[in-house]
């Protein structure tokens, strides 16, 4: 669990200082969602998605995400059922917890209405938040 923080840590420090008052967040700059597990995997919790006032954007698993377990998780967009591989953010860092996720200035959350986890090693959803 040490190794764990410690390694979350400077993520969430530059989700941090991307949310400062300089760059503040607009009400409608933020969508959120709850995952529903698929493929038969449990997958529970809130997601966020902040875009921030320099352009960029985050995504926020929050503290009561979980996912029961599954080979090379990733977090990633789609749109209306379909994941956009193009759009993979990285490996989930945890199972269970907050986690924060920078999004590269080549993907627009605004083409997505969706955040995945998704099992790269099997190409199926282990849950899917729909944005509102």
């Amino acid at each position: 669990m040490k190794y764990a923080l410690i390694k979350t840590l400077p993520i969430i420090a530059a989700a941090m200082i991307s949310l400062s008052p300089a760059a503040a967040v607009a009400k409608d700059d933020a969508s959120s969602g709850t995952f529903t597990g698929k493929s038969d995997h449990i997958t529970t919790g809130g997601v966020q998605i902040v875009k921030t006032a320099d352009g960029g954007a985050i995504v926020i698993l929050d503290t009561d995400f979980s996912l029961d377990g599954a080979p090379d998780p990733r977090v990633g967009f789609g749109t209306d059922g379909t994941y956009v591989e193009a759009s993979d953010l990285g490996v989930l860092q945890e199972l269970n917890g907050l986690q924060i996720y920078v999004v590269p200035p080549s993907v627009n959350v605004d083409d997505f209405n969706e955040v995945y986890i998704w099992c790269l090693q099997f190409g199926v959803p282990l849950g899917v938040a729909t944005l509102s």
